[in-house]
């Protein structure tokens, strides 16, 4: 299966992107962080760490999590098998924005991966991530299955200043020629607020 193909076709929307939810939480933070010399007395956020697990209880996923940025080519990196890998070049999951979590659905040599039943998950499922000292929740709203051809980098990676997390993995039929999936699910999920 190759992943790479699915998020190449994407890597270009993906950079700009992230280039765009980098640059908005940049200047939301500027907007909210006051005038020049006033005085605040709001404690900054505490940095998060590299998240390092993903938990889905639903679909029984328990992986590491490892991020992954774009080959020279531009297609986004995919994590091994019986990993997943979030996008470092976008916002953490639990940080304002979008943020990726992919993994594969399957390998021919090695038989069903980390988001094998990804296509399972229905909204009020939970997806966990794991840092060091914390952990963030999520509870997926909603899925679809797209074809590659037509990834929807909009809603993937929407406008938005609250966490919320989008899960990738391939499906739909399987082209032998091409030895990838058509399609893509997509999952959708918004931070856990308790």
């Amino acid at each position: 299966m190759s992943m790479g193909r699915l998020l190449g076709i994407a890597a270009a929307a993906v950079v700009a992107a992230a280039v765009a939810i980098t640059i908005a939480i940049q200047l939301d933070r500027s907007a909210t962080a006051g005038s020049a010399g006033a005085a605040t007395t709001t404690t900054p956020p505490a940095e998060l760490g590299a998240p390092t697990r993903v938990t889905i209880p639903a679909i029984g996923v328990d992986a590491p999590l490892v991020g992954v940025g774009l080959k020279p080519d531009g297609a986004m990196q995919t994590p091994d098998f019986g990993v997943a890998a979030w996008y470092d070049k976008g916002p953490k999951p639990g940080q304002p924005g979008p943020a990726v979590v992919l993994a594969h659905v399957d390998s021919k040599a090695h038989g069903p991966d980390v988001f094998h039943r990804l296509r399972e998950l229905k909204p009020g499922d939970r997806v966990s991530v794991h840092y060091a000292d914390r952990t963030t929740t999520f509870t997926v709203t909603g899925k679809e299955q797209t074809a590659k051809t037509a990834l929807p980098t909009s809603k993937i990676w929407s406008d938005t200043k609250t966490p919320v997390l989008r899960l990738i993995t391939c499906g739909g039929a399987f082209d032998r020629k091409a030895g990838s999936y058509l399609d893509n699910i997509i999952v959708y999920a918004d931070e856990l607020v308790t």
